[in-house]
Protein backbone atom coordinates (compact mmCIF):
# COMPACT_ATOMS: atom_id res chain seq x y z
CA UNK A 1 0.00 0.00 0.00
CA UNK A 2 2.64 2.52 0.62
CA UNK A 3 4.53 1.64 -2.58
CA UNK A 4 1.36 2.19 -4.32
CA UNK A 5 1.20 5.63 -2.34
CA UNK A 6 4.61 6.47 -3.80
CA UNK A 7 4.31 5.54 -7.86
CA UNK A 8 1.09 7.56 -8.02
CA UNK A 9 2.88 10.17 -6.12
CA UNK A 10 5.53 9.96 -8.28
CA UNK A 11 3.49 10.34 -11.82
CA UNK A 12 2.03 13.30 -10.39
CA UNK A 13 5.34 15.10 -9.97
CA UNK A 14 6.02 14.10 -13.46
CA UNK A 15 3.21 15.09 -15.12
CA UNK A 16 3.55 18.36 -13.08
CA UNK A 17 7.11 19.11 -14.55
CA UNK A 18 6.79 18.45 -18.07
CA UNK A 19 3.59 21.11 -17.91
CA UNK A 20 5.89 23.48 -16.41
CA UNK A 21 8.87 23.07 -18.68
CA UNK A 22 6.17 23.31 -21.78
CA UNK A 23 5.02 26.80 -20.13
CA UNK A 24 8.38 28.18 -19.17
CA UNK A 25 9.81 27.12 -23.16
CA UNK A 26 6.45 29.04 -24.16
CA UNK A 27 7.24 32.27 -21.69
CA UNK A 28 10.51 32.31 -22.98
CA UNK A 29 10.22 32.24 -26.90
CA UNK A 30 7.29 34.76 -26.50
CA UNK A 31 10.02 37.33 -24.91
CA UNK A 32 12.40 36.65 -27.05
CA UNK A 33 10.30 37.25 -29.92
CA UNK A 34 8.68 40.55 -28.02
CA UNK A 35 12.74 42.04 -28.07
CA UNK A 36 12.49 41.17 -31.51
CA UNK A 37 10.29 42.93 -32.61
CA UNK A 38 9.96 45.97 -30.34
CA UNK A 39 12.91 47.51 -32.52
CA UNK A 40 11.15 46.98 -36.00
CA UNK A 41 8.01 48.79 -34.59
CA UNK A 42 8.97 51.34 -32.77
CA UNK A 43 12.50 52.70 -34.37
CA UNK A 44 12.50 55.79 -32.24
CA UNK A 45 14.03 53.67 -29.32
CA UNK A 46 16.76 52.94 -31.02
CA UNK A 47 20.21 54.85 -30.12
CA UNK A 48 20.35 57.67 -33.08
CA UNK A 49 24.41 57.66 -33.50
CA UNK A 50 23.94 54.14 -34.38
CA UNK A 51 20.86 54.98 -37.10
CA UNK A 52 22.68 58.03 -38.60
CA UNK A 53 25.57 55.39 -38.72
CA UNK A 54 23.74 53.26 -40.59
CA UNK A 55 22.44 56.03 -43.80
CA UNK A 56 25.71 57.16 -44.12
CA UNK A 57 26.84 57.40 -48.06
CA UNK A 58 30.19 54.99 -48.46
CA UNK A 59 33.07 58.04 -49.75
CA UNK A 60 33.69 58.25 -53.52
CA UNK A 61 36.22 55.99 -55.12
CA UNK A 62 39.40 57.83 -55.97
CA UNK A 63 40.14 58.86 -59.02
CA UNK A 64 42.02 57.57 -61.69
CA UNK A 65 45.62 57.90 -61.66
CA UNK A 66 46.18 60.83 -64.55
CA UNK A 67 47.64 59.09 -67.94
CA UNK A 68 51.26 58.85 -68.45
CA UNK A 69 53.09 61.82 -70.15
CA UNK A 70 54.05 60.75 -73.69
CA UNK A 71 56.99 59.89 -74.21
CA UNK A 72 59.24 62.95 -76.06
CA UNK A 73 60.80 62.30 -79.47
CA UNK A 74 64.46 63.90 -79.56
CA UNK A 75 65.06 64.75 -83.13
CA UNK A 76 68.91 65.65 -83.89
CA UNK A 77 69.72 67.70 -86.87
CA UNK A 78 72.79 66.67 -88.68
CA UNK A 79 74.70 69.83 -90.37
CA UNK A 80 75.78 69.46 -93.66
CA UNK A 81 78.70 72.08 -93.46
CA UNK A 82 81.71 71.09 -91.36
CA UNK A 83 84.43 73.56 -91.12
CA UNK A 84 83.19 75.71 -93.61
CA UNK A 85 82.77 73.01 -95.98
CA UNK A 86 79.65 71.40 -97.94
CA UNK A 87 80.16 67.76 -97.53
CA UNK A 88 78.20 65.05 -99.05
CA UNK A 89 74.98 63.94 -97.86
CA UNK A 90 75.16 60.33 -96.03
CA UNK A 91 71.27 59.27 -97.20
CA UNK A 92 68.78 60.34 -99.86
CA UNK A 93 66.19 62.81 -98.57
CA UNK A 94 63.06 61.90 -99.18
CA UNK A 95 61.87 64.89 -100.59
CA UNK A 96 64.45 68.03 -102.65
CA UNK A 97 62.96 71.02 -102.55
CA UNK A 98 63.53 72.94 -105.92
CA UNK A 99 64.42 76.57 -106.03
CA UNK A 100 63.10 78.39 -108.82
CA UNK A 101 65.90 81.68 -109.30
CA UNK A 102 64.70 84.67 -110.59
CA UNK A 103 65.33 85.73 -114.09
CA UNK A 104 67.90 87.85 -114.75
CA UNK A 105 66.93 91.89 -115.23
CA UNK A 106 66.85 92.99 -119.08
CA UNK A 107 69.54 94.68 -120.92
CA UNK A 108 69.27 98.07 -121.43
CA UNK A 109 71.78 98.16 -123.60
CA UNK A 110 74.62 100.53 -124.15
CA UNK A 111 73.90 103.09 -121.38
CA UNK A 112 73.49 106.93 -122.34
CA UNK A 113 74.70 108.44 -125.50
CA UNK A 114 78.22 110.28 -124.88
CA UNK A 115 78.42 109.10 -121.61
CA UNK A 116 78.06 110.79 -118.18
CA UNK A 117 80.62 113.32 -116.88
CA UNK A 118 82.84 111.34 -114.22
CA UNK A 119 82.05 107.71 -115.89
CA UNK A 120 84.41 105.50 -116.91
CA UNK A 121 85.16 104.71 -120.60
CA UNK A 122 83.42 101.25 -121.58
CA UNK A 123 81.64 100.80 -118.66
CA UNK A 124 78.50 98.96 -118.08
CA UNK A 125 74.62 99.79 -117.85
CA UNK A 126 73.93 100.67 -114.09
CA UNK A 127 77.24 101.76 -113.15
CA UNK A 128 76.93 105.16 -113.77
CA UNK A 129 75.64 106.44 -110.21
CA UNK A 130 78.34 104.22 -108.60
CA UNK A 131 81.69 105.49 -111.11
CA UNK A 132 79.93 109.19 -109.76
CA UNK A 133 80.32 108.51 -106.18
CA UNK A 134 83.44 106.65 -106.18
CA UNK A 135 84.97 109.54 -107.99
CA UNK A 136 83.88 112.52 -105.61
CA UNK A 137 85.88 113.36 -102.58
CA UNK A 138 84.06 112.11 -99.36
CA UNK A 139 84.09 114.69 -96.71
CA UNK A 140 85.24 113.42 -93.28
CA UNK A 141 83.27 115.15 -90.56
CA UNK A 142 85.15 117.17 -87.54
CA UNK A 143 84.80 115.91 -84.32
CA UNK A 144 83.32 118.70 -82.64
CA UNK A 145 86.01 120.19 -80.09
CA UNK A 146 84.19 120.76 -76.17
CA UNK A 147 83.93 123.46 -74.32
CA UNK A 148 85.84 122.77 -70.93
CA UNK A 149 87.55 119.55 -69.64
CA UNK A 150 89.04 118.42 -66.73
CA UNK A 151 92.89 117.72 -66.21
CA UNK A 152 94.73 116.86 -62.84
CA UNK A 153 96.19 119.19 -60.64
CA UNK A 154 99.59 118.12 -61.44
CA UNK A 155 98.86 118.74 -65.22
CA UNK A 156 97.51 122.15 -64.54
CA UNK A 157 100.64 122.78 -62.47
CA UNK A 158 102.73 122.64 -65.65
CA UNK A 159 100.49 125.11 -67.27
CA UNK A 160 101.22 127.93 -64.50
CA UNK A 161 103.27 130.99 -65.55
CA UNK A 162 102.21 133.13 -62.59
CA UNK A 163 102.07 132.10 -59.08
CA UNK A 164 101.41 134.54 -56.53
CA UNK A 165 102.15 133.68 -52.77
CA UNK A 166 98.99 134.12 -50.50
CA UNK A 167 99.62 137.10 -47.42
CA UNK A 168 99.81 134.72 -44.18
CA UNK A 169 97.14 135.46 -42.17
CA UNK A 170 98.28 137.58 -38.54
CA UNK A 171 95.81 135.67 -36.22
CA UNK A 172 96.98 132.54 -37.88
CA UNK A 173 100.49 133.12 -37.64
CA UNK A 174 99.77 134.19 -33.57
CA UNK A 175 97.64 130.76 -33.69
CA UNK A 176 100.36 128.57 -34.91
CA UNK A 177 98.20 127.56 -37.62
CA UNK A 178 99.44 125.87 -40.65
CA UNK A 179 98.37 123.42 -43.62
CA UNK A 180 96.97 123.06 -47.33
CA UNK A 181 93.78 125.05 -48.53
CA UNK A 182 92.77 123.45 -51.59
CA UNK A 183 90.47 124.97 -53.85
CA UNK A 184 88.30 123.93 -57.14
CA UNK A 185 89.11 126.25 -59.94
CA UNK A 186 88.42 126.86 -63.55
CA UNK A 187 91.01 128.16 -65.73
CA UNK A 188 89.42 130.24 -68.87
CA UNK A 189 90.62 129.71 -72.66
CA UNK A 190 92.93 132.99 -71.88
CA UNK A 191 94.82 131.35 -68.32
CA UNK A 192 92.62 133.34 -66.02
CA UNK A 193 91.12 131.92 -62.45
CA UNK A 194 87.06 131.42 -62.69
CA UNK A 195 84.78 130.14 -60.26
CA UNK A 196 86.78 129.63 -57.40
CA UNK A 197 85.15 127.18 -54.76
CA UNK A 198 86.70 126.14 -51.33
CA UNK A 199 86.88 122.15 -50.82
CA UNK A 200 88.89 122.04 -47.61
CA UNK A 201 91.43 124.09 -45.21
CA UNK A 202 91.16 126.11 -42.41
CA UNK A 203 88.92 129.09 -42.26
CA UNK A 204 91.53 131.84 -41.30
CA UNK A 205 93.71 130.83 -44.46
CA UNK A 206 90.81 130.50 -46.86
CA UNK A 207 90.41 133.80 -47.70
CA UNK A 208 94.16 134.22 -48.01
CA UNK A 209 94.63 131.77 -50.35
CA UNK A 210 91.68 132.38 -52.78
CA UNK A 211 92.72 136.36 -52.91
CA UNK A 212 96.16 134.74 -54.42
CA UNK A 213 94.82 132.81 -56.82
CA UNK A 214 92.69 134.89 -58.32
CA UNK A 215 95.80 136.68 -59.58
CA UNK A 216 97.53 133.81 -60.59
CA UNK A 217 98.10 132.75 -64.72
CA UNK A 218 98.22 129.79 -67.12
CA UNK A 219 98.96 129.19 -70.84
CA UNK A 220 95.84 128.20 -72.63
CA UNK A 221 95.74 124.45 -72.64
CA UNK A 222 95.05 123.57 -76.55
CA UNK A 223 92.56 120.29 -77.48
CA UNK A 224 92.99 119.22 -81.08
CA UNK A 225 94.60 123.12 -81.90
CA UNK A 226 92.03 124.97 -80.12
CA UNK A 227 92.33 126.38 -76.42
CA UNK A 228 89.77 124.78 -74.24
CA UNK A 229 88.43 125.52 -70.75
CA UNK A 230 89.87 123.48 -67.82
CA UNK A 231 88.28 122.44 -64.44
CA UNK A 232 91.02 121.50 -62.04
CA UNK A 233 91.92 121.60 -58.49
CA UNK A 234 94.35 124.02 -56.75
CA UNK A 235 96.71 123.53 -53.57
CA UNK A 236 98.07 125.91 -51.42
CA UNK A 237 100.11 125.51 -48.63
CA UNK A 238 100.67 127.71 -45.56
CA UNK A 239 104.21 126.79 -43.22
CA UNK A 240 105.28 128.78 -40.58
CA UNK A 241 108.82 127.34 -41.05
CA UNK A 242 108.70 129.16 -44.26
CA UNK A 243 108.03 132.63 -43.32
Amino acid sequence: MFEDSLIESGNKLKTKRLFTSILSFIGQFALVGILILIPLIYTDALPKGMTMSFLVAPPPPPPPPPPAAAPIKIVKMVSEVVNGQLRAPTKIPDKVQMIKEDENPPDLGGGVPGGVPGGIAGGSAGGVIGGILSSAAVAVPKAATPTRVRVSQGVSAGLLIRKVQPNYPQLAKQARIQGQVVLQAEISKDGTIQNLQLISGHPMLAPAAIEAVKQWRYKPYLLNGEPVAVDTQVIVNFSLSGN
